[in-house]
């Protein structure tokens, strides 16, 4: 064979390293990235009002008003997540709309969140603890609703 006849066949690639690429290294998931799929994830099941305790709501909707203030953080607010190298616990705080059956809002959330967790990072969810800390009335007012300027 000639060279123009080696240079003009197919070229096989050259393989560089070892094994799968996925293999090569290690990825890392913060417990913060769960968290906040966690609770976007659980806001989007009808029946839950809000995440969090009254008093974290309280301070979040303080902390959004604020200049510079953590807009990312209400994703992940009522949500906490331990995160293991394979392996993840969530606990959610929610607040359900009055009339719904709980048992069902609270097993909504938790298929709804084990699905979103495990199809976006991968690890497996081992426990969706639910906490139902309030029952929104028809009648209350948010807290989170901005309330009147005091001044004009």
């Amino acid at each position: 064979m000639t060279e123009s006849q080696q240079e003009d066949g197919p070229r096989t690639p050259v393989k560089r390293g070892g094994g799968d690429p996925a293999t090569r290294g290690r990825t890392t998931i913060a417990d913060g990235v769960v968290e906040k799929i966690a609770g976007l994830a659980a806001r989007d099941v009808v029946g839950v009002h809000a995440m969090g305790s009254g008093l974290a709501r309280t301070f979040g909707a303080v902390r959004d008003r604020v200049p510079g203030g953590r807009a990312a953080a209400t994703a992940s607010r009522g949500v906490k997540a331990e995160v293991g190298e394979v392996q993840t616990a969530l606990d959610l705080e929610i607040v359900v709309d009055y009339g719904v059956a709980i048992a069902d809002v609270a097993r909504s959330v938790r298929e709804n969140v084990i699905a979103a967790v495990e199809r976006m990072t991968g690890l497996e969810v081992v426990e969706v603890n639910i906490a139902v800390s309030d029952v929104k009335l028809p009648d209350e007012a948010d807290e989170e609703e901005e309330a009147e300027p005091r001044l004009q």
